[in-house]
Parts: structure tokens; sequence; C-alpha cells
């Protein structure tokens, strides 16, 4: 198990020293189901750390809050409750996806963020004394909707600016804003870390994968999408820390080769330092929707720390 005491200036290196790579999203939507997972929540991270230096700042003083909140354990066991605003831009009949639909995407991240989810006590053994209830509940407050002749919308952030034909959120420092629309480029949904700016903040999921959206959109069918990104919204990294045996700023995970994909066979044995069993049913890995079923309890710390008094989402309040 990682043991991460960063230091302030550590952090900053490793959000400054991020590679160097591109937008993933492609200008034309792909009409072909996605076979393996695909989050664009880093490369966008990277482009608006080279767009704005004083993000850079402020996600290293996020980092600095997170961490003394862990090490001076200044974290309660409050509820939060989150409003959602659903952005819904379309431009086929399958895009405008229903309110039942839509009210799927709550209800599974009501489940999974409070160890609801049918699939929780599938936890092995070796993973069940860190596996967490987070205590965050979600509740739909508005769905707004638009039509749009765009086939696809990429990942610079378009479809939150209503210059480029998108919706802006709404109330975003006391509201979650989800967009659903065609991304295109392969990409299933990306989200916004906790620093960017407040006209950008949300999570965006391709219209496909948006909640429980049938056996057709399998294997994303079951809204793990939107799990695995309002993880990003709430601070956390992915599992393998974007790097080959990199760090996710969680010291209850066990180091990842890289990324996984499908559903692995278990025990998954890390080559890293050690050779851990990968934890590859953790939600911010890239398994399937049906193998992925858990936060740690070092990821709810770190969800729960920005929304302390003084976090990046104290608004919302703990």
């Amino acid at each position: 198990m990682k043991k991460v005491l960063l230091s302030a200036f550590a952090a900053l290196v490793l959000f400054a020293c991020q590679n160097d790579q591109t937008d993933s999203a492609s200008a034309d939507a792909s009409v072909n189901a996605i076979a393996r997972r695909g989050c664009a929540s880093q490369e966008v991270l990277e482009a608006q750390l080279k767009a704005d230096p004083m993000l850079a700042i402020r996600m290293n003083q996020i980092e600095a809050f997170t961490q003394n909140a862990l090490l001076t354990h200044k974290l309660v066991n409050g509820k939060v409750q989150i409003p959602v605003v659903v952005n819904v831009l379309y431009r086929t009949t399958a895009q405008n996806i229903s309110n039942a639909q839509i009210q799927s995407q709550i209800d599974v991240l009501n489940k999974d963020f409070n160890a609801l989810n049918s699939d929780y006590n599938s936890v092995p053994a070796l993973f069940a004394g860190v596996k967490a209830n987070v205590g965050i509940s979600f509740v739909l407050d508005q769905v707004i909707r638009k039509s749009t002749t765009k086939t696809s919308w990429g990942t610079n952030d378009a479809m939150k600016k209503v210059a480029q034909g998108g919706l802006a959120p709404t109330s975003p420092t006391t509201k979650l804003n989800l967009w659903s629309c065609a991304i295109g480029g392969g990409i299933l949904g990306y989200a916004q870390f906790p620093g960017g700016a407040s006209a950008t903040d949300g999570v965006v999921i391709d219209s496909r994968y948006f909640g429980l959206s049938g056996a057709a959109n399998a294997p994303f069918n079951l809204g793990r999408t939107g799990t695995h990104e309002v993880g990003h919204w709430m601070n956390l990294r992915h599992i393998w820390g974007d790097a080959t045996c990199g760090s996710d700023l969680v010291s209850d995970t066990p180091t990842h080769n890289e990324e996984n994909y499908g559903v692995p066979a278990y025990p998954h044995y890390s080559t890293c330092s050690g050779t851990p069993v990968e934890m590859t049913m953790n939600y911010m890995d890239y398994t399937d929707d049906n193998a992925m079923y858990m936060f740690s309890n070092g990821q709810k710390s770190r969800m729960a720390a920005i929304f302390l008094s003084g976090g990046a989402r104290a608004a919302f309040g703990i």
C-alpha cells in the first residue's frame, strides 16, 4: 500500500510536469459503440494547465489543504447532498435522453457513493477492510435541453459555452452540472477537477453512456461512467496515477502498472514495487461497468476534504 506524504512543492511539480498530450476527441463523432473506456479528464486538465498558469497554483493549494486535512484528521461524517443540473444537447432523438434515463444516472450515483450498489459485496476479502461508503447523495435539480446541429463536441468545453452553441453551467459553485452530448473521439466522458474555472465546472458524459442506457451500449451501460467522472470532480485521480506505477495520491490503493480494461481476472498482480494485487474493481480504473464497484476509505477521505470549510467545494458544505 502506498504512503502518500507529498509536500506542497512536490504537488506543484506533479501538476506542472504532466505529459504533453493533445485533445483526444476528434471533430467527428463515431457512431460505433466504444469498446474500451476512454476518459479525457487528465488530457483536459493538461490543456487547462497550459492555458491558465494560475491553475497549477490553485490546485497546489487544494492539494496542500487536502493533505493537511488527512494528516490532522479534520474530517467529519457529515452528509453532503448535491443538487444536479443536467444539460442535454441533442441532434438526434436518441441523444435527447429521457427524464427516466437521467434519473437512472442519479440513482446509480446514489447507490455507488453510498455502498448500496448490488455488487458492493463482491469486493474481494483483501480489500474488504478499506471499501468505503462515501456517504454523499445526489438529487436531480433541473433538466435543461437544447437542440443542436453539431455532430460532436470534443473535449474543449464547447458544450459549456453559449457562444459555441452549448449551455452554460447553472450555479456551478453550489450545483453539479452534468452535460449529456455526443463527445466523439472514443471518449465516454470527462470531468473538471477542483480548482478550474467555474464557467466550465462539471462533468460531461456521452449520451450513449449516460445512466442505464440499455444493453445495446454494453459494456458501459450501468452508469459507471458517471460514477468515475464524478469521482474526478471530487478530486480523485485515476488509480494508476496516469503514469507507469504512478500515484493517485491515496494511501490505501495499491500501485498499478497502468490502466486496466475489460473484466480482469482476480487476482491481477502489479509488477510495481512489492508486486501488490491491483484494485481493478475500483471506480477510478478503466474496467467495464460491471467490473468496477468500490471506492476506498482513502478516496472517501480525499473527497470529503474538498467539502470542508476552506475546501475547494465548501459551498456544498459538510
